[in-house]
C-alpha cells in the first residue's frame, strides 16, 4: 500500500530484451503459411501438392485428407462452450474468402510462398449466402454437416443456420407500454468491426522434453487454448502445455483461436518446431471480429 510495484517484465520491455512471441521462437523453425480459399462457397473437388512438395527445403504441406475427422469450437469460452463445435482443421467445404485450403511448412520463407503457388486446387463453387438477414432458413446452408453439434441448449440449430436463439420475458409487457406515455420501438445497425492491434496473431509451437505439444503464443486465453487444441488435435490437454508472453494488444480478437491450430499440427505431425505470423491482411480476412448485427429495441 502506497508503495510503487515494478512491473516483472518492465525492465525486459524498456531495455528492449525477447519478450513477444516472435522474439521467442528459433530462426531455424519450420514457417507455416496457409493456402486460403478465393471463394465464399466451395467444396475442394481436388487438390495437387506434389510440384511444391518437390521446393528444396519443404517439411510438409497438409490438406483436408491429413486431419482428424473431429468437430471442435475457435471460440475462447468456458466449457462447455456455448458456440457450436463446427470447425475442422482443415475442411474440404470453404466458407469464406480466406478460409484455409492447405498448410505449408518450411524452412525458408521464400521457399514456402513458393510451394504455395504451385499447389493447384480445383473448386466446385456454390452460391453463398453473404447477408445475415437472409440467412436464417435459407436453403443455403453454411454447416449442413451431420456431426455438427451443440454442447449447450442455447438453441442452435444448423439445419436453419442458426446459431443461437433464446425467448425470456419478465413481467407483462404489453400492459407496461399501454400505461407509458411514450413508447419509443427503433432498430440499430451496427456493421462489423474488426480490431487492428499492433501484434498480429501469431504462434510458435515446439515439442518439450517430455514429448508434451508446447504452445507459445500471442492469446487472451491460454486455458481455453489448451482445451480447444486437444480437442482439434484429438489428444489428452495434459500433452498440452500453452504459454503467453508479453503480447502487441488484442482487444479481445486474442480470446478465440485464431493462428495456434495450424502451426500446432505441424509440430505434432512433424515433431519440429515451427510457427505462423499473419500477415495484417491475413489478420483482417481470417482473425475474430465483432460480427455485424441489427438490434431492435422498445423503451
Amino acid at each position: 500500500v502506497n508503495q510503487p510495484v515494478r512491473k516483472t517484465d518492465a525492465m525486459s520491455l524498456v531495455t528492449g530484451k525477447p519478450v513477444y512471441t516472435d522474439d521467442l521462437a528459433p530462426r531455424d523453425c519450420l514457417i507455416v503459411k496457409i493456402l486460403r480459399s478465393p471463394h465464399a462457397n466451395a467444396w475442394v473437388e481436388d487438390i495437387k501438392t506434389g510440384t511444391a512438395e518437390k521446393v528444396a527445403g519443404i517439411a510438409c504441406i497438409l490438406t483436408y485428407k491429413d486431419v482428424p475427422q473431429k468437430r471442435f469450437t475457435m471460440a475462447g469460452q468456458t466449457y462447455p462452450e456455448p458456440s457450436p463445435y463446427d470447425r475442422l482443421i482443415l475442411d474440404q467445404r470453404v466458407r469464406f474468402v480466406g478460409d484455409p485450403v492447405a498448410i505449408v511448412a518450411g524452412y525458408d520463407e521464400k521457399k514456402v510462398d513458393e510451394a504455395l503457388k504451385l499447389i493447384k486446387v480445383k473448386y466446385q463453387v456454390e452460391e453463398a449466402v453473404l447477408d445475415f438477414k437472409t440467412a436464417k432458413d435459407n436453403p443455403i446452408l453454411v454447416h449442413p454437416e451431420d456431426n455438427w453439434k451443440a454442447l449447450c441448449p442455447v438453441g442452435a440449430d444448423n439445419k436453419r443456420n442458426l446459431v443461437a436463439t433464446a425467448d425470456e420475458t419478465h413481467g407483462d409487457l404489453e400492459e407496461v407500454f399501454k400505461s407509458c406515455d411514450h413508447v419509443i420501438e427503433r432498430t440499430y445497425h451496427v456493421p462489423a468491426v474488426n480490431q487492428a492491434m499492433m501484434e498480429t496473431f501469431r504462434t510458435y509451437c515446439e515439442i518439450d522434453t517430455y514429448g508434451r505439444l508446447h504452445v507459445i503464443s500471442s492469446t487472451q486465453i491460454v486455458f481455453h487454448a489448451r482445451r480447444i487444441l486437444a480437442n482439434a488435435l484429438d489428444i489428452p490437454k495434459s500433452m498440452i502445455r500453452v504459454e503467453k508472453p508479453r503480447i502487441g494488444g488484442g482487444f479481445g480478437a486474442k480470446q478465440s483461436l485464431v493462428t495456434e491450430i495450424y502451426p500446432a499440427f505441424v509440430t505434432w505431425m512433424t515433431k519440429k518446431p515451427s510457427k505462423l505470423i499473419y500477415t495484417r491482411t491475413e489478420s483482417q480476412i481470417a482473425g475474430s471480429p465483432r460480427h455485424e448485427m441489427e438490434v431492435t429495441t422498445k423503451v
